[in-house]
C-alpha cells in the first residue's frame, strides 16, 4: 500500500466544493471516482480543507493510498486524461503512511481578486468578483495588515456543522496584504488555518473599509473574544483561490 500526495488545480465554477455530496458534482468526489477506477476498488481522498461551491484552486493538496503500483508519472497521466477538464493533478508524489493533507499543513495561502473595471471582461467573470463602485483602495491596503496575529476569528466565521463539536475559533494569521493591479484589487492571506467563509467574510469588510464604512476601531473590535457581531457581507466564491498549502519536511 502506498501513500501518494497529489497538488490539484481546479476551476470550482461547476462543482459543489470540494466535499462529496450525493448526487451533487464535487473535486473530492471526481477524484475519487477516477483513483477507484485505476485502483479497482473504493479509493477515499481527504483533502487540506473544504473549498466551499465555486471556489477554484492552484495548488489543492490531497492524498489516498492505494495498492496498484502504477508509476507515478504514469499514475498523473492516467488521471488527467480521466477526470474532467476542470480538474487537474499537477504532481504526484509518494509520501509517509500517515500523511493526511489537513493534519500535517503548516499554513495556506488564499487569494481573493476583484475586477474595479465599469466592464467586467467575458473571460474573467467566473474567476473574480465585479466591483465598479467608488471604493478607497488605499483604504483597504493600509487595513489588510490589522488582521495578522493570532485572534478570535467568530465574528468572521459562518455557521458550521462543526461548530457543536466546541472547536476553538483562534486563528494565526501570518501575512495579509492587499494590493492593485490594473484594474485588479487583489487581497491575499496566509494563516495557519481558516474558518468556514472566514476570508471571504475578511475581504467583505475590507470591502466596507474601502466604501468608508469601517475603519481600524470597528475592525479591531472585530477580532475581539467573545464578539457577538458577525462581519460580513460575505463575498461572492468566484473570487477565491486556494493559492499554496505547506508542509514541514517529514511528509516525505
Amino acid at each position: 500500500m502506498r501513500r501518494i500526495k497529489f497538488t490539484l488545480a481546479y476551476d470550482g465554477s461547476k462543482f459543489h466544493g470540494w466535499q462529496v455530496q450525493p448526487g451533487l458534482p464535487t473535486i473530492q468526489g471526481a477524484v475519487e471516482a477516477v483513483l477507484s477506477g485505476i485502483e479497482g476498488a473504493a479509493v477515499s481522498v481527504a483533502g487540506s480543507g473544504r473549498t466551499d461551491a465555486g471556489v477554484h484552486a492552484l495548488a489543492q493538496v490531497a492524498a489516498a493510498s492505494i495498492e496498484n503500483p502504477i508509476p507515478l508519472a504514469n499514475l498523473k497521466k492516467a488521471m488527467n486524461r480521466l477526470l474532467p477538464p476542470a480538474i487537474r493533478v499537477l504532481q504526484a508524489e509518494q509520501v509517509r503512511p500517515d500523511f493526511h493533507p489537513r493534519h500535517h499543513a503548516v499554513c495556506k495561502t488564499y487569494e481573493y481578486r476583484i475586477h474595479r473595471g465599469e466592464v467586467c471582461p467575458p473571460f474573467e467573470r467566473l474567476y473574480v468578483h465585479h466591483y465598479p463602485y467608488p471604493l478607497l483602495a488605499d483604504r483597504i491596503v493600509e487595513c489588510a495588515p490589522l488582521l495578522e496575529g493570532t485572534h478570535d476569528f467568530s465574528a468572521f466565521a459562518a455557521s458550521d456543522e462543526k461548530d457543536a463539536l466546541g472547536g476553538s475559533k483562534v486563528r494565526t494569521i501570518f501575512s495579509s496584504r492587499a494590493w492593485v493591479e490594473r484594474d485588479r484589487l487583489i487581497y491575499r492571506v496566509r494563516g495557519s488555518g481558516f474558518l468556514k467563509h472566514m476570508v471571504r467574510n475578511i475581504a467583505g469588510v475590507l470591502v466596507e473599509a474601502g466604501k468608508g464604512n469601517v475603519g481600524a476601531p470597528e475592525i479591531g473590535a472585530l477580532l475581539q473574544p467573545g464578539c457577538a457581531r458577525r462581519a460580513g457581507p460575505t463575498l461572492p466564491a468566484r473570487g477565491l483561490f486556494l493559492v499554496e498549502v505547506q508542509y514541514g519536511a517529514d511528509t516525505a
